[in-house]
């Protein structure tokens, strides 16, 4: 480690918590995958979409009734999430239904709608 790697003109540095947070942090790409993620889901449009299937699963085509938006607008952006992981899709026939990919991807929408209700209820509250 560099001599100064534990010098801050601001107040001491507690050396064991330091090292204890630089060693519990996620190696390799895991940074950048969540950061990936999260630019997926961090969409104006792509969040109406999670929305819409954390209700139920759908077709292209009642999405875009739903959000007023074209059939080809919402699969561009339903391909999107799939390649990434957030949404799924099944054929039913000539019907292809897509849904959240699994429950983390409904806790992790449905725990940030809770913090951003909450957080405006706090806005309200200060006025």
């Amino acid at each position: 480690m560099p001599k100064n790697e534990f010098i801050c003109d601001c107040h001491p540095i507690d050396k064991e918590l330091v090292l204890k947070v630089k060693n519990a942090m996620p190696k390799n790409n895991t940074f950048k995958y969540l950061a990936d993620f999260f630019s997926i889901i961090g969409d104006n449009t792509r969040c109406k979409i999670l929305f819409a299937l954390k209700e139920n699963q759908m077709c292209v085509c009642d999405l875009a009734n739903v959000l007023s938006m074209t059939k080809s607008s919402i699969s561009h952006q339903l391909n999107k999430m799939k390649a990434a992981g957030v949404v799924r899709c099944e054929r039913n026939g000539k019907q292809v239904f897509y849904s959240l990919d699994d429950n983390h991807v409904f806790e992790i929408f449905d725990i940030s709608l809770k913090h951003i209700s909450h957080k405006a209820k706090e806005k309200t509250n200060e006025k």
